[in-house]
């Protein structure tokens, strides 16, 4: 017999939402919208849409920009999810990650499997006939590069699997490039450079931080396959080589003077963080780190984003 109470039989009520998939989606569409990680997600929309106001003079078409960051964000909330799939065991194992949804028993293995697949349609639909060829299949690429490639083989194969994996991760500034211009230049790669550079040192940080989580499900992570001392380094080196990256908008012209200084102060308060985390004695910098590397990027994009409609917001005013 059914409980009619939900507050008397809340187990019975949770078992009966989560085999109604109708029922499931409204229920639990928090947990739907956290297998997206839609804080990442964001930020790869916000790298795409200032790739899409980088590649033309002015302002960029209105269709191909909003169905670009709208098909954008739905390939990586899919890929997203897929991850969520793939990384079930060892989520539930590590405390960063042990109350995600599927973990926790919120949501199934089929759940999220139709919905990500879902998301990935649509998304690719969109782009095909509303943006255009080459910026879907990009975004596929970049799909299957993070969900599958990564996540099912780099992860566990490699300690070099944030650096080559981070491929996928940098792509979103060539996609919304594509996007508006149905082509990738050298604009395009140099933004993809500089979050291809950025994150190493930004997830590495993450990986000290939670290093015995990592080796207690075997993901051979830098730290600890390397260790922490050498982890360091890699981040110190990689900083410095981001920091002489991230100039390059300027130098080839594609940014201008406000886009150098922000670039230039963010780059060194990215290295003073880097260097706070040799001291042994501050266990919680890496942390630290990690969390200035996500606004780093975040109001590094925005520079360039600023720099680049001043001038035209000046003209059009004056």
């Amino acid at each position: 017999m059914l409980c009619r109470d939900e507050y008397r039989c809340p187990n019975e009520m949770k078992s009966q939402i989560l085999n109604n998939p109708i029922t499931s989606v409204t229920a639990h569409w928090r947990d739907y919208l956290e297998i997206t990680k839609p804080k990442v997600v964001l930020l790869l929309v916000f790298t795409a849409m200032v790739g899409m106001a980088l590649a033309v003079p002015a302002w960029p078409p209105l269709q191909e920009a909003f169905f670009g960051l709208l098909g954008i964000g739905l390939a990586a909330s899919s890929a997203a999810a897929i991850n969520h799939v793939i990384d079930q065991r060892s989520d539930a194992q590590m405390g960063r990650t042990k109350n995600r949804p599927i973990p926790q028993g919120h949501l199934n293995t089929t759940q999220c499997l139709i919905f990500a697949f879902a998301l990935g349609g649509i998304a690719m639909v969109m782009l095909v006939f509303l943006v255009n060829p080459l910026t879907a299949v990009l975004t596929f690429l970049s799909l299957i590069g993070y969900a599958v490639v990564y996540t099912v083989y780099l992860k566990r194969a490699t300690p070099q699997n944030i650096v080559i994996g981070g491929a996928a991760g940098a792509m979103p500034p060539v996609l919304g490039w594509a996007a508006v211009t149905g082509e990738v230049t050298a604009g395009a790669l140099l933004l993809f450079l500089i979050v291809f550079i950025w994150t190493p040192p930004h997830f590495w940080a993450l990986a000290i931080h939670r290093r015995e989580d990592y080796a207690k499900v075997d993901i051979p992570m830098l730290p600890v396959t390397h260790g922490v001392a050498f982890t360091r380094v890699q981040i110190l080196l990689y900083t410095i080589l981001l920091l002489v990256i991230s100039i390059f908008p300027y130098l080839i012209r594609m940014s201008g003077l406000l886009y150098l200084v922000a670039a230039v102060v963010l780059g060194v308060m990215f290295l003073y963080h880097v260097i706070k985390m040799f001291n042994d004695k501050n266990e919680k910098q890496p942390i630290k780190t990690f969390v200035f590397s996500i606004n780093y990027l975040m109001w590094l994009f925005a520079a360039m984003l600023v720099d680049h409609y001043v001038p035209l917001l000046s003209r059009l005013f004056s």
